[in-house]
């Protein structure tokens, strides 16, 4: 049977022709996440995914959503969009490992003013690698036409991921005490939160030139490309560690920072002791405070400041940790503070 085809719709500003093409250009990326437990193709009304639960006593499925936020815009102005979907799958895996899960199947969906696709395809590109990194399967997505609700060359993005942990394994803190170590897992860069800001400091809805400019701070980076970084995955590293070692907490570093994210593992009673001289911030973060006028409190208070992860492990198994995250991706992980009595963040 022939691809459908509405005059009619087309005219209203939705070509399901374009949908069509999307789909065969994208097809390549997806088949990269692609695993023995998927089962059938692109085009279903759901992705189906065969759950293996040899090893697990009591699997439990965790969900986690999100998306790009604002961090999108910069995208549109540098037409640079085949990164943006690695932001998206980090941005829901990088959550669900905080409960020592493995993400196994990942969906996307795009909202945009008009499906250009060979646009849709690069996004699906990013979101696919995104997933290879997390070692999880693309099983499905939509794309959506929304003319009259955003301009033709506008578009949002979002994910959801699945993911599965033992029971016996969801990581508690109830054994969290003085003592134990924090360890920092470095991000790339602002990774997906606080763009808002970001476009603020810069001025970049009025000036969107900025982006183009070589701070000197940057290193030869133009401002766009260091904004545009993608936001690292932590999957494949956390699940080693949590192989061999007693992980008491672990806390994604998103909006809020250090002061909103770090007290969601701690245990009542226990708050993170940090010396704001050990945290390893990279220039970017200087860069802004500096243009924005920012306090320092709100930079930590907003952004990642280069830590995108911390894990929380006893002391005596803190440098069995750290070796493991230096051999599996991870060579710069560092010591960042340690736990001590009180509640939330102690930046001293």
């Amino acid at each position: 049977m022939e691809k459908s085809y509405s005059e009619s719709y087309a005219a209203a500003g939705v070509d399901i022709t374009a949908g069509y093409r999307s789909v065969e250009l994208m097809k390549q990326y997806v088949a990269r996440t692609m695993n023995e437990h998927c089962i059938g193709g692109l085009g279903g009304f759901g992705g189906l995914f065969e759950l293996d639960c040899t090893g697990y006593k009591h699997p439990v499925l965790i969900s986690g959503t999100d998306g790009v936020g604002t961090k999108l815009k910069i995208a549109m102005i540098m037409d640079r969009h085949d990164t943006i979907g690695i932001d998206c799958v980090a941005m829901c895996v990088n959550d669900v490992i905080c409960a020592g899960a493995k993400p196994l199947v990942f969906l996307d969906y795009i909202a945009c003013g008009r499906n250009i696709p060979e646009k849709i395809a690069e996004i699906v590109k990013g979101v696919a690698e995104g997933c290879v990194q997390a070692d999880c399967s693309l099983v499905g997505g939509e794309t959506a036409e929304h003319p009259g609700m955003m301009p033709e060359e506008e578009y949002d993005l979002a994910g959801f991921t699945v993911g599965v942990v033992d029971k016996e394994k969801i990581l508690s803190n109830e054994t969290m005490a003085a003592g134990d170590v924090i360890i920092a897992l470095p991000s790339t860069g602002v990774h997906s939160n606080g763009f808002s800001l970001v476009r603020k400091i810069f001025d970049i809805d009025a000036n969107p030139d900025v982006l183009h400019t070589k701070p000197e701070e940057l290193g030869g980076k133009t401002l766009g490309e260091a904004l545009l970084a993608p936001t690292k995955i932590y999957v494949k590293p956390v699940l080693k560690v949590l192989e061999e070692v007693d992980v008491k907490g672990i806390s994604h570093i998103t909006g809020g920072g250090f002061y909103e994210n770090i007290p969601r593992s701690l245990k009542k009673g226990c708050c993170a002791r940090i010396n704001k001289a050990d945290v390893r911030t990279p220039a970017l973060f200087q860069l802004m405070q500096k243009a924005g006028s920012i306090s320092e409190h709100d930079m930590f208070n907003t952004f990642n400041m280069g830590v995108g992860m911390v894990l929380t492990v006893p002391a005596e198994q803190a440098d069995k940790a750290l070796e493991i995250l230096h051999a599996n991706g991870e060579p710069e992980a560092y010591r960042l503070g340690v736990i001590a009595e009180g509640e939330g963040v102690e930046l001293c």
